[in-house]
């Protein structure tokens, strides 16, 4: 398969890998769509140290191709979304709330590795074009609005929203 890739800090570039076999709980997603979020621009700027061979664009909506034995409710040649996020919702971090901290600072980063928890199927009305953004833009303003206590119908001011390099 052609991944998109980080070599070295600041380097990128398409290479050929091989696409791996999902485990009980995994699923493969052959991505129709994805983007390439902050997290990606701070992998390349250093933020995870300086790696090659990085697959980047973790956000994408796709077909699942292939499925672990202990995967429920999805079936292959499904269309579904795959949040920016992919935790597997049992260690004392995701028990807390802190979900894009699984196992780890920054561990929820992965491929999809619980799929019966980390997919969502796509509506047949709803493109591809405009569902991979509630794959991490939509869902990351939901996180932040849970973590702030907005209630639903709640109102919000935001101040300096974005970042400046």
């Amino acid at each position: 398969m052609k991944a998109l890739v980080m070599q070295g800090l600041g380097n990128v570039e398409f290479m050929d890998k091989p696409v791996p076999d999902p485990g009980p709980n995994d699923a493969i997603v052959k991505m129709t769509r994805a983007l390439v979020g902050t997290s990606d621009v701070h992998a390349l700027k250093g933020a995870l140290g300086d790696r090659y061979g990085l697959t980047l664009g973790h956000e994408a909506v796709g077909v699942v191709a292939k499925l672990g034995s202990e995967v429920l409710g999805f079936d292959e040649g499904d269309r579904v979304a795959v949040n920016a996020i992919t935790p597997y919702f049992h260690c004392e971090n995701c028990q807390r709330g802190f979900t894009s901290q699984c196992g780890t600072m920054l561990g929820g980063w992965k491929y999809v590795n619980d799929a019966s928890v980390n997919l969502t199927p796509i509506p047949p009305t709803i493109s591809n074009d405009i569902a991979v953004y509630a794959c991490h833009m939509l869902s990351t303003g939901f996180m932040g609005a849970e973590h702030a206590n907005i209630p639903l119908g709640g109102t919000v001011a935001i101040f300096a929203q974005g970042q400046s390099d």
